[in-house]
């Protein structure tokens, strides 16, 4: 069943319309919340307006068990979304060892490339943080177990999520596990941190992820970072319907508006938007373990080099 659903998802994204999109208009959405009310009232022309404007995969990650059942829906439904399972730290108050249960069923389906979002968050203060680590550190655990990355979540807490995620990679838990094997563990979603977390990430097999706020006209100290940063081992994203990149401050995001991500790394990164999708383009299918279902015959692999940048 899983060799078939990414089949049939690869066959319509290498479509009749295959030819005509090159890897500058060919992009990933790595993490959007397409499953939010915000998107109820038109959920599908969103999509459709995200495939207009180049986005030929788009990753919905869940926030607690009902919204990753909601992604997977929405997964079988369109086939350029895909699924990640877990629990938000804001959402993880209950988590024990039934909820990890019911995440490690939902993990089964063949549309689920990820855990995620789970991590730690200082900022709301919704859930007391020896929680928060707890949960995160299950489903950590759960992610190793099965062989899928993480998408890390951290709001005013990387010193401890660093923590947190340094033991685990060390870990003989970790180090025996099928993920240990894959390219890559994990990704810091709409990364937060210094260049000494980046490039300890890097050594932890994590990538990073940027979106919306790197297009902020005041965000000055994230555009003098972002030339410093690996720009092979960053994936692009929304966190749709947040963070809004500018001009479209205020009002939902949606995955269309990733072309704006992208053009604002291509200014920073001093090189043409091509490189900037096809590095990141290219790392997502990596990082999702997509790359054989996406490696023939379509437009993420087309005329493919390797990005080159200062």
């Amino acid at each position: 069943m899983t060799d078939r659903l990414h089949a049939e998802a690869a066959e319509g994204v290498a479509g009749d319309d295959a030819s005509r999109f090159t890897p500058a208009s060919t992009l990933v959405d790595s993490h959007c919340h397409l499953d939010q009310p915000q998107f109820d009232e038109d959920r599908d022309a969103m999509i459709d307006r995200a495939r207009s404007a180049g986005v030929r995969l788009m990753v919905n990650p869940g926030i607690d068990l009902a919204a990753s059942r909601a992604a997977i829906a929405l997964a079988e439904r369109h086939e350029a979304v895909y699924a990640a399972v877990g629990v938000h730290p804001n959402d993880c108050d209950g988590f024990d060892a039934g909820t990890v249960k019911e995440l490690r069923s939902l993990a089964a389906h063949p549309k689920v490339v990820a855990i995620g979002e789970i991590g730690l968050d200082y900022y709301w203060e919704t859930v007391a943080p020896a929680q928060q680590r707890r949960a995160l550190e299950m489903q950590l655990e759960l992610a190793a177990s099965l062989g899928l990355p993480v998408i890390i979540h951290s709001r005013e807490s990387n010193q401890d999520v660093a923590a947190v995620l340094r033991a685990w990679v060390n870990g003989q838990a970790f180090r025996s596990s099928p993920l240990a094997r894959r390219s890559y563990a994990g990704v810091l979603h709409a990364f937060s941190g210094d260049l000494a977390l980046a490039q300890e990430a890097y050594g932890w097999g994590f990538i990073l992820s940027l979106g919306g706020p790197v297009t902020f006209k005041n965000a000055r100290s994230l555009h003098e970072l972002v030339p410093q940063l690996d720009m092979t081992r960053l994936m692009l994203e929304t966190d749709a319907p947040y963070l809004t990149p500018h001009p479209h401050r205020g009002r939902r995001n949606e995955p269309a508006y990733i072309t704006l991500v992208r053009d604002r790394l291509t200014e920073l990164y001093g090189v043409t938007p091509s490189a900037v999708a096809q590095a990141s383009t290219s790392l997502a299918l990596r990082f999702f373990g997509l790359e054989d279902a996406y490696s023939v015959g379509n437009p993420f692999t087309q005329g493919a080099t390797t990005p080159q940048h200062g």
